[in-house]
């Protein structure tokens, strides 16, 4: 079992900037694709961005392109986002995740998931 803490989130203006951190104790975690999601009330669950094992390839929503980045320190046991150009729209509760498949952008696809922080983007 992976336990995974997300942090990061906050109120932000419009054009601001955040960066959230997932981390997990398990240096297993390193083995995993790891994938964040968002979640507005009343809404879905919906994918925001993933990076594999590595590192090396990562993938993000249309939504987001351009204005987020995903990384990794697998030395750190964490992954980050960060999130350039907030807007509105972008305010959810965050949360990380993690799954054995390479570039999934299903929910349904990941396996462990932290409790979320929650980002709030004023305008």
């Amino acid at each position: 079992q992976v336990q995974l803490v997300e942090s990061g989130g906050g109120l932000v203006q419009a054009g601001g900037s955040l960066r959230l951190s997932c981390g997990a104790p398990e240096r297993s975690f390193s083995l995993y694709s790891v994938g964040w999601f968002r979640q507005s009330p009343g809404q879905a669950r919906v994918f925001v961005a993933t990076i594999t094992q590595s590192g090396g390839s990562t993938d993000y929503a249309e939504s987001v392109k351009g204005r987020f980045t995903i990384s990794r320190d697998n030395a750190k046991n964490t992954v980050f986002l960060q999130m350039n150009s907030l807007k509105p729209e972008d305010t959810a509760v965050y949360y990380c995740a993690t799954t054995r498949v390479a570039r999934a952008t299903f929910a349904s696809s990941y396996t462990y998931w932290g409790r979320g922080t929650q980002v709030t983007v004023s305008s």
